[in-house]
């Protein structure tokens, strides 16, 4: 299984940035030759009979070239706060309110796992906005993708509402997930029970959100034994009581925890199962032809992947130039294979993106792809994608040029076998390659992690757990994922190369679906303040911070026992990146244009990219035209591979839970260590260090007390007891209830404890 590297993780892993800067001339009077300010600007995008561009805003204030970037800065300032949004091809116009209530419809769930909608009726150009619905109501059904209900909105921010469900129009969601208890054979009230009443059993939902359980009637069990994990559909309800509801898929047994991955992949809807003639298609694909490629198989090309990788899709190379570096970057090409149109482009475009889980990948593309031919395996030809960078010793790229190759990866290492070689303890594999070439990359990583620190981005320091199943398929180990240099190595040529892909169509005037990932708003800014406040770290004033100031406390917390939770912070504040044809930049990396290249294999927005480019640069005259990707269609592409990528993150971070649960269940009444990692008036939320999952101390389950919640200086406090719970404190309590089937937590107070200030003597000390 691939190990997902840093910078593929939300938003864009050592995220991604795009500072608050002052626009040239914003505040120039409006005269012609002369900038105009936000509010003439404003009034002529509103006046405009159709979308606008630079062009046009040059045209009417009488600007020239001189002016070209100040309007571009201006823009996308204006799109930042919402006051313009993108409408496709580089064009804005003023920004669409949605009225107070609504019809929306479900699309998705956000990284918490709460509904994500879309307005069903949206006229105007452009992506309709994001509506992050509240959970419902308790003993209401958690929302499922597909609902439609009319929803009182609040606007939160650009392209961007809260929603609170007012009505539903179809309460049945297209399918449930859960636990099938099945009635047992003697169970008196069954005896009871007229013929066509009886049921064969219960489905307790494996979404925590949903109170409610199924009822399943006689004959719509799928002859499904007891404690099993599966799929059913509803089915209508014809009076009073439970919601009836028919299995039509069975996972497998809820005591397994192989099939916790397969019950969460249901859950979230993701395919894992191909059509056949997407397989028939990947089955028939044999080795590239060699003419019209640049044959690089004598170029030591090598990939570096987890020590459980399987698909390959990387591999990089570095040699002295001068006083800078000659690097290469080859991918491999899945758009010779996958064809415009195909069934296995359709498929690749339906799933988005593979899916990880702790004991399967579903992939998104068939095996015979993903493993064989678009796989970079060593000592085997492969075709590939390649972009050859040089690169001064001040890690600026002074020159690129994209190619179709020809290569032979000369190693298939590991991040610890690159590692091990790169302080002088290789092994046989290492030493068969080029003298100092492993090297070679590292000095290259240097040269260009230099640059990136210059830059000032984003580094987030989030620890990943991994876990490890034994032959069984029994949780064994859950434990943090070393990050090595190696890591970071590969994370910086992949940047790289990024970066390299959206500045060549940039050039060449080309569409590009660009990896975007904008600034944090100010209201979700003026919360991180008030919590970072609780540590005593400050932040600039408002409309000031960058992504180098939000790296500064990041180093200003390191080796601190708080560090962890700052970390959280910070990402909680962070938009989530997002795929888009509008260059809006990225803030986290501190790039205005940055694109994903490097993993067609896993990522669908990747192969659009390097269609692209094929286009672009004319890399294949004579053969099957892969067509300009229409900007309309860009943008349908970008807000599908976006929701497809949060749905596979949040199936992720479900089985990750589930499978701690599992592990955890065998320690119920075990006190643990742990960080208050959120409060509210119904309780307190504390994530383990063991596993680095959250569960909540509920409000019940506290010493009886008159509890305040200050949400100024983050802390739960009785009144009487004496008893104080702080955001970051440290914290041991019993675990209480773990549920392999939901994932929750739920903890209770230590027996030893009578009293006194939960906060632990550190933080005591901390506050003086």
């Amino acid at each position: 299984m691939r190990q997902p590297r840093p910078s593929d993780t939300a938003p864009d892993g050592p995220a991604a940035s795009m500072t608050d800067q002052p626009v040239p001339g914003s505040q120039v009077r409006n005269s012609q030759g002369r900038m105009p300010d936000r509010e003439s600007m404003r009034q002529f995008i509103a006046g405009a009979t159709g979308r606008v561009g630079k062009r046009e805003i040059a045209r009417a204030f009488g600007l020239g070239p001189e002016h070209k970037a100040a309007i571009r800065d201006m823009l996308r300032d204006l799109a930042l706060e919402g006051t313009v949004v993108p409408a496709g091809a580089k064009r804005f116009r003023v920004s669409d309110r949605l009225p107070e209530s609504a019809v929306v419809q479900v699309t998705g769930t956000d990284p918490d796992g709460d509904p994500i909608a879309r307005p069903v009726a949206w006229a105007h150009e452009g992506a309709a906005p994001v509506i992050f619905m509240h959970a419902e109501l308790r003993g209401r059904p958690a929302l499922a993708p597909g609902q439609r209900v009319v929803a009182r909105l609040k606007k939160i921010g650009p392209g961007k509402y809260e929603g609170r469900t007012l009505r539903r129009l179809d309460d049945a969601p297209a399918q449930v997930v859960g636990l099938y208890r099945a009635t047992p054979p003697d169970d008196p009230d069954t005896a009871r029970t007229p013929l066509r009443y009886r049921e064969a059993g219960r489905l307790i939902p494996a979404d925590r959100r949903a109170r409610a359980q199924w009822s399943i009637p006689a004959g719509e069990a799928m002859d499904t034994p007891d404690n099993e994990i599966v799929v059913a559909t509803p089915l209508p309800q014809s009076g009073p009581g439970l919601h009836p509801a028919r299995i039509i898929e069975r996972i497998g047994p809820a005591d397994s925890a192989r099939t916790i991955s397969l019950m969460c992949a249901c859950a979230h809807d993701i395919p894992h199962i191909f059509p056949a003639t997407c397989t028939h298609e990947a089955d028939a694909a044999r080795a590239v032809p060699v003419m019209g490629r640049t044959d690089l198989r004598d170029v030591p090309l090598v990939t570096i992947d987890g020590a459980d990788a399987r698909d390959f899709d990387d591999a990089i190379y570095a040699e002295p130039e001068g006083t800078g570096f000659r690097l290469i970057v080859a991918i491999a090409d899945v758009a010779w294979y996958v064809r415009p149109g195909s069934a296995l482009d359709q498929e690749a475009r339906r799933r988005g993106n593979s899916v990880y889980f702790p004991d399967r990948v579903i992939p998104m593309l068939p095996e015979a792809l993903s493993n064989g031919w678009c796989s970079l395996r060593p000592g085997e030809d492969r075709g590939c994608l390649f972009v050859e960078l040089h690169v001064d010793a001040g890690g600026t790229t002074t020159a690129q040029r994209f190619g179709r190759g020809l290569m032979r990866s000369a190693a298939r290492l590991t991040y610890e076998q690159a590692q091990a070689e790169s302080e002088g303890h290789g092994d046989s594999m290492t030493a068969a390659l080029p003298e100092g070439m492993v090297g070679c990359l590292f000095a290259a990583w240097r040269v260009l992690a230099a640059a990136r620190a210059r830059r000032g981005t984003l580094d987030l320091d989030l620890a990943e757990r991994r876990v490890v199943l034994d032959s069984l398929g029994q949780v064994e180990t859950i434990g943090p994922r070393l990050r090595l240099d190696s890591h970071r190595v590969v994370e910086e040529f992949m940047i790289a190369a990024n970066v390299a892909a959206a500045r060549e169509l940039e050039n060449r005037h080309y569409p590009c679906l660009y990896r975007i990932h904008a600034p944090p708003t100010p209201e979700k800014l003026e919360s991180l303040r008030a919590a970072l406040a609780t540590l005593d770290i400050r932040l600039p004033a408002a409309g000031m911070i960058g992504a180098s100031d939000l790296e500064g406390v990041l180093r200003a917390a390191q080796g601190q026992p708080y560090a962890p939770l700052v970390n959280e912070l910070i990402l909680r504040a962070q938009n989530q990146a997002e795929y888009s044809p509008d260059p809006v930049g990225h803030f986290g990396l501190t790039l205005t244009s940055y694109a994903h290249f490097t993993s067609p294999i896993r990522r669908y927005a990747d192969l659009v990219t390097h269609r692209a480019l094929i286009d672009a640069t004319g890399l294949e005259r004579g053969g099957p035209d892969h067509g300009r990707t229409a900007l309309g269609q860009l943008e349908e592409i970008g807000r599908a591979v976006t929701s497809t990528e949060r749905r596979a993150a949040a199936a992720e971070r479900d089985a990750i839970e589930r499978y701690a649960a599992s592990w955890l269940s065998g320690r119920v009444g075990t006190v643990m260590a742990g960080r208050v990692t959120g409060l509210s008036r119904f309780g307190v939320f504390v994530t383990l260090d063991s596993t680095g999952t959250t569960g909540l101390l509920p409000h019940g389950a506290l010493p009886v007390d008159q509890w305040h919640h200050d949400e100024i200086t983050q802390t739960l406090s009785g009144r009487h007891g004496g008893i104080t719970f702080r955001l970051g404190q440290e914290i041991a309590l019993r675990l209480d209830e773990a549920s392999p089937l939901t994932g929750a937590l739920v903890f209770a107070m230590p027996d030893t404890v009578a009293g006194q200030d939960m906060a632990s003597p550190r933080t005591r000390r901390r506050r003086g």
